[in-house]
């Protein structure tokens, strides 16, 4: 038997360990079953090298909890150590990457997501153990098996013993600050969480399985039960495999393997497989997005070499794809840096950039293979899609392979179609292409009707960034504006050469203005007399296309005006001078009778936007029914 001290140099380093990061400390687990896993992996390796005598069998890890003897045990086949190698790897090399590990951590307290992510390996048995015992048989003929101790100081013990089985086996023996970890629920929750993929297979306990019935048996007969052992996860897991080995139907079983509580299916999905110059793989899924859905659940999980790292996946995948589900894998992203790092890192960033490639290439032939599926789902995919356009640049010069622009007649166009369809009709005095639009086609109704009436097109765009990107393609995009379709009346939407005459003089129109401006609250509205058509509404309510852009843009983050979200609504009340209306409130003998039509037709117009409410919808309730008796 041999007795030594580990090399210290940190002072107190195992409390430091014990401690740090109480919440944390269940990584343990997936840290030993990591180890567990490349020793198994190595052996694997070896034997196809053939540097290992005689069949290997199908190796795999155990983990036994003894609640009474307070015992946890993480037993695998892999390739074993000699007790020079234990001497090197435990008492050396992996305290070593510990006490490295808690040196540059230990006062970074706002890093407490990144412990354990394959720093600390060995060492973080001491978070939850009191004393760790090491029993290993290397895979090597002519190796004694040995057992190494250590109780959280210093000091360990390594001797020799006659364990017979090739591998390691780890026990802890828990500490009372750790009971949690002798519950068989506990040890499950962490096996699914951190361990459901990894690619060797995990026993923990065994289970009851019903055997099928054979042909032809009794309609009494009871089928066969037998006790098998209990697999935890799923070594070859859909994205390790490649696409051609998949179909539609392993990716949605797939899909409800990672969300068990995800009843919907998945739109599609998006295959990652890469490997120079970086590695990658994984599996993207576009879920049906509903006002339901919450982001902070079924999010994209990150793992690496199948062990579960974690789903906080800012820096590596494009904000505008978080909303997604699935899995990255990959060896090459470094996962104990905050997130500025990881945004400066070279590698993340082409990891980034491949992912938003992925996407676009992958909405582009869906598009190109199935329009109307494409345009099916359009409406669960578009916010992630506008978002994309707005914040990554490459892929707003991809978009325009595949982002739709609908109308409120459910027409679909990308935008050089719309350009082409609406150019000969649409296009002003200016040479400017104006771009119609509704955000909400019931409430919009009469605009859309009295553009429809023109032969205009006109979009429906209702997604709450929609100002934003509007004024992202009118940046781009040449001689193409944009216009809400109730921010005027149709004919100053779309300027054209020919004038409409007005039936009032200018002397009358200098009348009627201060007469309408005194029965209107002043602060919220400007009158804006026009000759329009004369079947068109005597009066009309707009806002103005830049200030209500502008205040929505406030609203949602942007803008380039501080406090425009702040401001009074500002109204323009357009009167049609052509209207029989108008020419009869400028006619009429009696202020009053004046007041009441200008009030009526003020009221209509409010009632048309949305905008007669409280007290005055009451009065105008009141006063319709007294115009009707």
């Amino acid at each position: 038997m041999a007795t030594g001290n580990i090399n210290v140099t940190a002072e107190n380093i195992f409390p430091i360990i014990k401690k740090f990061l109480y919440s944390d400390h269940e990584i343990f687990l997936r840290e030993l079953i990591s180890n567990a896993t490349d020793a198994t992996l190595k052996l694997k390796h070896l034997s196809t090298l053939g540097e290992v005598k005689g069949d290997i069998g199908n190796p795999m890890l155990e983990i036994k909890v003894d609640k009474e003897k307070k015992e946890i045990r993480i037993i695998d086949q892999g390739i074993g150590m000699t007790g020079e190698e234990v001497e090197k790897y435990i008492n050396q090399v992996a305290f070593s990457g510990a006490e490295e590990f808690v040196e540059k951590y230990k006062d970074k307290v706002e890093d407490s997501g990144i412990i354990g992510h394959f720093g600390l390996g060995f060492y973080s048995s001491f978070m939850v153990a009191e004393r760790v015992e090491i029993f290993s048989k290397s895979f090597k003929d002519d190796a004694k098996a040995v057992r190494w101790e250590c109780d959280g100081s210093p000091k360990y013990t390594l001797e020799e013993t006659d364990r017979t089985e090739r591998g390691t086996e780890i026990v802890l023996h828990v500490d009372d600050e750790s009971l949690e970890f002798l519950e068989e629920s506990r040890i499950t929750e962490l096996l699914n969480k951190y361990n459901k993929f990894m690619p060797i297979p995990i026993k923990f306990g065994t289970k009851e399985e019903t055997l099928p019935l054979p042909e032809g048996a009794a309609e009494d007969a009871e089928a066969e039960k037998i006790t098998v052992d209990n697999i935890v996860n799923n070594p070859t897991p859909a994205w390790t495999k490649s696409p051609s080995e998949l179909n539609d139907e392993d990716y949605k079983t797939f899909y409800r393997e990672l969300y068990p509580m995800q009843f919907e299916e998945p739109l599609f999905n998006i295959h990652l497989n890469v490997d120079y110059p970086f590695n990658l793989t994984g599996i993207l899924y576009f879920p049906k997005l509903s006002k339901s859905v919450d982001p902070t659940k079924d999010k994209i999980q990150l793992y690496q070499n199948q062990v579960f790292v974690t789903d906080n996946v800012e820096g590596i995948v494009p904000d505008f794809l978080q909303m997604l589900r699935g899995v990255i894998d990959s060896p090459d992203i470094p996962l104990n840096v905050s997130r500025s790092y990881l945004q400066a890192d070279g590698a993340v960033k082409k990891i980034s950039s491949y992912i938003t490639r992925k996407v676009a290439d992958k909405l582009t032939s869906l598009f190109k293979n199935d329009r109307e599926g494409f345009e099916a789902k359009w409406d669960d995919i578009k916010v992630i899609i506008e978002y994309g356009m707005l914040s990554e640049e490459k892929f707003f010069e991809k978009s325009d392979k595949f982002a739709l622009y609908p109308t409120v007649d459910k027409t679909y166009f990308t935008f050089n179609e719309l350009v082409e369809k609406i150019k000969p009709a649409q296009t002003d005095k200016d040479d400017k292409t104006i771009v119609l639009y509704a955000s909400n086609a019931e409430a919009q109704h009469s605009y859309i009707d009295a553009a429809k009436a023109k032969g205009y097109e006109v979009l429906l765009l209702d997604s709450p960034i929609v100002s934003h990107l509007i004024q992202k393609l009118e940046g781009s995009k040449e001689n193409i504006q944009f216009v809400r379709v109730d921010s005027d009346h149709i004919d100053n939407l779309i300027k054209k050469d020919e004038d409409v005459i007005s039936k009032l003089s200018d002397e009358e129109k200098e009348t009627l203005k201060p007469i309408i401006e005194e029965a209107i609250p002043k602060e919220t509205y400007t009158v804006q007399l026009e000759a329009m058509d004369s079947n068109a509404n005597p009066f009309m309510i707009t806002q103005p296309e830049f200030m209500r852009r502008m205040k929505e843009m406030q609203a949602t983050g942007g803008g380039g005006m501080m406090g425009m979200g702040n401001f009074p609504e500002i109204y323009n009340l357009v009167v049609n001078t052509n209207n029989e209306l108008v020419s009869e409130i400028l006619n009429t003998k009696t202020k009053k009778k004046q007041e009441r039509l200008i009030q009526q037709a003020f009221d209509l117009a409010k009632l048309s936007q949305g905008l007669l409410q409280g007290e005055d919808l009451t009065e105008f309730i009141k006063r319709s029914f007294q115009m009707v008796k």
